[in-house]
């Protein structure tokens, strides 16, 4: 997917990474104060989109992590345990 897919296209396919980009340069954008107000709109629009994107990514890395916990006697339970 391109760039320009990415900011029309579903965030579905966008990464954590390519997303906390994309909301870094519209941050810079709008900070900069020479974007026109109707752009303006948009930019924070698709920021608030990606923001949501991101925060679900994370969610979803916190609960595989929380998955991964040691047993008593060193052995992994849950799904990391599947991994050996």
């Amino acid at each position: 997917m391109t760039k320009e897919q990415s900011k029309t296209g579903d965030l579905g396919a966008v990464t954590f990474e390519a997303a906390l980009a994309e909301l870094e340069e519209i941050i810079q954008q709008l900070e900069s104060g020479d974007v026109e107000l109707e752009k303006s709109i948009s930019l924070y629009e698709r920021g608030a989109l990606l923001k949501a994107h991101c925060e679900s990514k994370l969610r979803v890395a916190e609960e595989r992590i929380e998955k991964i916990v040691a047993a008593g006697d060193g052995t992994l339970k849950g799904e990391a345990a599947s991994f050996d």
